[in-house]
């Protein structure tokens, strides 16, 4: 039968599942053989679906459907939501595992093709005002991570809110449409999730407040304080400089890890004399640099070593990812002023690596999406 990863094959277990709903109806006769399922998959545009590494997955599928653990049109299948994107994103995945690799830094490498891929096929951003409407969209969708607020963005622009179905159902008693196409994001410790438009679902009306978060658009030096006891945990020191003016911050590499998969440690400086919301952009950018990979490989916090951007380009990212973490949180960052002196660098602006690391800044500061969102239920 071959080696099946289990990881995988969660993930194509919902896909399959996905794909005879939407396909077939339950006395088509798909189940009657591999043959016949796997005919179905290519019909619904998974071509794949006959490649030989992918056949011990559709038999095992299959034996799960007959022994009744999945049922596709009832109520035990798996939960499912995706993808209101081009079959051939789906294809693609499936096909090459790109979403299923075992090891982070695969998992990684497949993200970055993937968005660099979409980006490229699309041309989605290539002009500022494109930039600027996905950073508006990722500024107002907070329930995400900046990285997920991206894929949605990319696969419908128009979103407002999204949900799994079951916190649609758990939280606002709402269910998604019949026939209603998910969206795709990224687990934080798994593959994939499904989400589904407020539009795509239907039953009692959602609170105004639903997803509203809180901000901090006049932070407090208490509440500054609570968000560096959360970065120091990440093995990160931190400094208060008696600085003048013009000086916001630095943050350097104090000791590599001797694990192989263990965390860098940081000292991160910032000036005190500033206000707490100024601290708080200037930390934020400084945390930012570490996670594009500025200050090089950390095996321990999946970050690359970037050493060789530009020096412009990395000031840009870091900005960019500072101003994401600032806006989505209320702040009102001066960016733009900031960004003046580097627009040569915009060109080659890398959208994945501005998001992932904005993502790790939430993170590191105890605001992350998922957090806030856990905290709100």
């Amino acid at each position: 039968m071959g080696v099946i990863d289990a990881t995988q094959y969660e993930m194509m277990r919902r896909v399959f599942v996905m794909m005879i709903r939407e396909t077939c109806q339950p006395d088509d006769g798909w189940d009657r053989s591999i043959e016949s399922l796997t005919l179905a998959l290519v019909r619904w545009g998974l071509h794949g679906a006959v490649d030989p590494d992918m056949q011990p997955y559709v038999s095992l599928f299959l034996e799960e459907v007959r022994s009744g653990r999945v049922a596709p049109f009832g109520p035990t299948q798996p939960e499912i939501g995706f993808i209101d994107t081009p079959i051939e994103f789906i294809q693609t995945q499936v096909v090459q595992h790109d979403l299923f690799g075992n090891q982070p830094k695969e998992r990684d490498d497949a993200e970055r093709v993937l968005i660099d891929q979409l980006i490229a096929a699309t041309k989605l951003y290539s002009s500022g005002e494109a930039i600027k409407e996905l950073f508006a969209f990722t500024i107002r969708l907070r329930e995400f991570a900046p990285f997920n607020a991206m894929l949605l963005h990319i696969q419908k622009p128009g979103l407002t809110h999204a949900a799994t179905a079951q916190d649609w159902h758990k939280r606002f008693g709402r269910v998604p449409k019949k026939g209603t196409r998910p969206l795709l994001v990224l687990r934080t410790k798994g593959p994939v999730d499904f989400v589904f438009d407020i539009l795509d679902t239907e039953g009692r009306d959602v609170p105004v407040d639903a997803f509203a978060f809180p901000t901090f658009g006049n932070l407090t030096d208490n509440r500054f304080t609570e968000f560096m006891r959360s970065v120091k945990k990440e093995r990160i020191d931190i400094v208060a400089l008696d600085a003048g003016d013009s000086q916001a911050g630095w943050i350097r590499l104090l000791a590599a890890s001797k694990a192989k998969t263990g965390k860098n440690l940081y000292q991160l400086g910032y000036n005190r004399n500033h206000d707490a919301a100024t601290r708080f952009v200037t930390v934020a950018h400084e945390l930012a640099h570490l996670y594009l990979g500025h200050l090089g490989l950390d095996a321990g916090r999946r970050v690359p070593d970037r050493r060789a951007t530009p020096h412009a380009l990395m000031e840009v990212e870091a900005e960019m990812a500072a101003y994401l973490v600032a806006m989505r949180n209320g702040l009102k960052p001066r960016s733009e002023s900031y960004l003046a002196n580097y627009k040569g660098a915009f060109e080659d602006l890398n959208l994945y690596a501005v998001t992932r690391a904005a993502n790790a800044v939430e993170t590191a500061m105890g605001i992350a999406a998922q957090k806030l969102w856990n905290e709100k239920a």
